[in-house]
C-alpha cells in the first residue's frame, strides 16, 4: 500500500477510481461464488458502478447477498491491486476463457498497450486507474442495487447480458444516507405515482418514451397549459399552430441539420420531398415572421405555440413524461430590435419568476450557457456573433441584478442562453425554464424588418421556454407534491360521498351545484363502506371529501374532511363559495378545514 495515501470523495476523480475498483471487486465475488459466470465490462458511471454478466442463472436478491458478502470479505483480505501490460498473443491467450475480454482486445488498434489489473487471484482486463488495495474500501458501505437486462455492446441482437448496480462509500453514515435518499425517490418517483393515480401510461405497442395522457392526467395537463397562455396573452403573445413535421430543407436552412441531426428521428420520403419530425419549434416560427413584411413599429412580435415535438433520446435517458421521445413545449420567439433586447429578457425573467411563485418553486438557479470557442463542430461559426451574443446577454443579466454563474460548452449551437436549473425534491438539478439570445437564425431565414431611418435590418429573437415542456413540469410538480396537488390543479377537486341511499339526491345536488361553478365535483353513491370511500379517495390525492349524510341532508350541510384529515361541518353554500375562492386565488395550500 502507498505510505502517504491521500483521498478525497469530493473529488470526482477519486470518487471514480473508488467506485471503479468496487467493480472489479464484484466481479471477483461473483468469480468466486460462480466461476462459470463471464465477465462483459463494468465501468464506473456518475453514481456508483455497474458490471454486466453472462450468466446461465438470472442473478436474485439472494444472489446480490451473497456477492455483497464476499465483496466484504475481499475488501477485509486487502489485495494489492497491480497493473501489467501483455502482447496482444499473450492477451488473447491469457483471456481465452473470458469471449468478451477476447472480443475487446481484438477490437483495440494495433500498438495500443493491453493493461489488466490483478488483485489476489482475480485479473481483468482494463486500463484503470484503481486504488492500490481492496482494503481501502469500506466494506460494511457497499450495497448492490439492482440487477437489470442489457445487451452486449448495446445491440439487441447480441448476447443478453445481466447488469448488476452498485454504489459504495467510505463511511456507513453516507451509504445509509444515499439509501434514504432512494427510498424517498421511490416514493416520489412521478412514474410509480402516476401510474397509482392513473395520470399517464405507456406502452411499447405505441412505442418507447411516448406517453400517453389518461384523462386524469390531461385534467392537470390542460390547466398548466390554460395557465400559462393566459399568463402570454396578457403579456401581449399571439400563438399560432404549426405542424409537427418539416422539410429537411427547412432544417438545413436553420442549422438544425448539421448540428443536431443525431437527436431528429429519421427522415421520411413523402412524394418529391423528405420530411422529418420536428425536435423544435423556431424554424416554423421563422416562417411565420417571415410571411409578411415587418416595422420596427410593430416589434417586439412574440409568437407563441405549445407545442408537440419529437426527438431520439437513448432508451437509457428515457424516464416517463420528464423525458420522453414526444412532449409539448411551452414555447415562444420573441422577435425585437437590438434596442429591445435588455427590456424582453427582463419580461421574460419577470415571467419565470411571477410563475415560480405560483408555483412555490424557491430552489433554483440561474445559469449563463455559452459556447466553447475551441468546439469548431457544435457551434456556428461566427466569432462576432458570438461575442456580440454573449456580451449582450451578459450586460442584461447583469444590469437585472440576476445572480448567475457561467458555464461553457453549455450553449444552443446558434447562440448564448440564460438557463434556469431548478432542483428537486430528489435527483440532480434540470433546466425548467431557458431564454435564448439568438443573432444567427434570423440572418439564416434573411428576416428584416424596416428600422425608423428606413433601412432595413436583421431582428434579434429570444427563445424562451417558461415551463419548459409541459410534460417535464408536470413531472416535477408530481415528485415535489407527491401526487397531492393544490386544488386549483388537481384532477379530481371534489368527491361528495354519502352514508347512506336517502340521501343520494341531497349528494347530487350539492356536486351539480359545485360543477355549476366549475368546481370538478363527483357524487360517489356506491354501496360501501365511508371508511372505504375515504381511504380511497384519500389514496388519489383528492383534496377535498364531503361526506353527507342524514343530519347533514337535513340541514343543507356538508361534513368537510381533506386529504390531510382535517375536518369542519359548514353549510353546502359556505363551501361552495370556500373553494371557489382558492381555486380562482391559485392557492399552494388547502384552506377549507380546522
Amino acid at each position: 500500500m502507498e505510505e502517504n495515501f491521500e483521498f478525497s470523495f469530493e473529488n470526482p476523480e477519486h470518487r471514480h477510481k473508488y467506485w471503479h475498483t468496487c467493480s472489479h471487486v464484484m466481479a471477483q465475488a461473483v468469480k468466486r461464488l460462480w466461476p462459470e459466470v463471464k465477465l462483459a465490462i463494468g465501468p464506473a458511471i456518475d453514481e456508483g458502478w455497474y458490471y454486466d454478466l453472462y450468466s446461465p442463472f438470472a442473478f436474485t436478491p439472494d444472489h446480490m447477498e451473497k456477492i455483497e458478502a464476499e465483496m466484504r470479505k475481499i475488501c477485509k483480505e486487502k489485495l494489492k491491486l497491480e497493473r501489467f501490460e501483455l502482447p496482444r498473443a499473450e492477451a488473447l491467450e491469457f483471456m481465452k476463457d473470458e469471449p468478451f475480454k477476447v472480443e475487446l482486445i481484438n477490437d483495440l488498434p494495433e500498438g495500443e498497450a493491453i493493461s489488466f489489473y490483478r488483485q489476489g487471484e482475480f485479473t481483468d482486463l482494463c486500463a484503470g486507474p484503481h486504488l492500490d488495495s481492496t482494503g481501502r474500501i469500506k466494506g460494511n458501505a457497499i450495497k448492490l442495487l439492482a440487477c437489470n437486462a442489457s445487451y452486449w455492446r448495446g445491440d439487441a441482437s447480441r448476447e443478453s447480458l445481466q447488469r448488476i448496480y452498485g454504489i459504495a462509500f467510505p463511511k456507513k453514515e453516507e451509504l445509509d444516507a444515499y439509501v434514504t435518499r432512494l427510498e424517498e425517490a421511490k416514493k416520489r418517483d412521478h412514474r410509480r405515482i402516476g401510474k397509482d393515480m392513473q395520470l399517464f401510461m405507456t406502452d411499447d405497442l405505441v412505442g418507447r418514451g411516448m406517453p400517453m395522457f389518461l384523462p386524469r392526467g390531461y385534467t392537470i395537463w390542460r390547466e398548466l397549459e390554460n395557465y400559462i397562455r393566459d399568463k402570454e396573452l396578457k403579456l401581449g403573445y399571439q400563438h399560432v399552430m404549426t405542424p409537427c413535421v418539416g422539410t429537411v430543407e427547412l432544417y438545413k436552412t436553420s442549422g438544425h441539420w448539421d448540428h443536431y441531426k443525431e437527436n431528429m428521428f429519421p427522415a421520411m420520403q413523402v412524394d418529391e420531398e423528405t420530411y422529418v419530425l420536428r425536435p423544435m419549434n423556431c424554424p416554423h416560427h421563422m416562417m411565420i415572421y417571415a410571411n409578411q413584411p415587418h416595422s420596427y413599429r410593430n416589434l417586439p412580435l412574440r409568437i407563441g405555440e405549445i407545442a408537440h415535438d419529437f426527438r431520439y433520446e437513448a432508451s437509457g435517458a428515457l424516464k416517463g413524461i420528464e423525458r420522453g421521445r414526444h412532449f409539448c413545449q411551452n414555447d415562444a420567439h420573441l422577435f425585437v430590435t437590438p434596442e429591445q433586447i435588455k427590456d424582453e429578457v427582463s419580461k421574460v425573467c419577470d415571467l419565470i419568476f411571477e410563475c415560480y411563485k405560483d408555483f412555490g418553486i424557491t430552489d433554483y438557479r440561474c445559469v449563463l450557457s455559452l459556447r466553447d470557442p475551441a468546439d469548431k463542430v457544435k457551434y456556428h461559426p461566427d466569432d462576432e456573433m458570438w461575442n456580440t451574443a454573449e456580451a449582450a446577454l451578459r450586460e442584461v443579466l447583469v444590469e437585472l441584478g440576476i445572480d448567475f454563474t457561467e458555464e461553457i460548452g453549455e450553449a444552443a449551437f446558434y447562440g448564448p442562453k440564460l438557463d434556469v436549473n431548478v432542483r428537486p425534491a430528489v435527483g440532480a438539478e434540470y433546466t425548467l425554464s431557458t431564454c435564448q439570445l439568438d443573432f444567427c437564425l434570423p440572418a439564416k431565414f434573411k428576416l428584416t424588418y424596416i428600422d425608423r431611418d428606413g433601412s432595413e435590418k436583421t431582428p434579434v429573437v429570444l427563445h424562451r421556454a417558461i415551463l419548459g415542456s409541459l410534460d417535464r413540469f408536470m413531472a416535477y410538480l408530481i415528485e415535489e407534491t407527491m401526487g397531492a396537488f393544490p386544488t386549483w390543479i388537481a384532477p379530481d377537486q371534489v368527491k361528495v360521498m354519502t352514508i347512506t341511499d336517502r340521501v343520494n339526491d341531497y349528494a347530487l345536488s350539492v356536486t351539480e351545484k359545485l360543477c355549476a361553478l366549475g368546481v370538478r365535483a363527483e357524487a360517489d353513491l356506491r354501496n360501501e363502506k365511508i371508511g372505504y370511500k375515504i381511504r380511497e379517495h384519500q389514496s388519489m390525492k383528492v383534496p377535498y371529501m364531503l361526506v353527507i349524510g342524514d343530519k347533514e341532508a337535513e340541514n343543507g350541510e356538508v361534513s368537510v374532511r381533506t386529504r390531510e384529515g382535517k375536518t369542519a361541518t359548514m353549510s353546502a353554500e359556505a363551501f361552495a363559495e370556500a373553494i371557489t375562492a382558492e381555486i380562482k386565488s391559485k392557492s399552494l395550500t388547502l384552506t377549507i378545514g380546522e
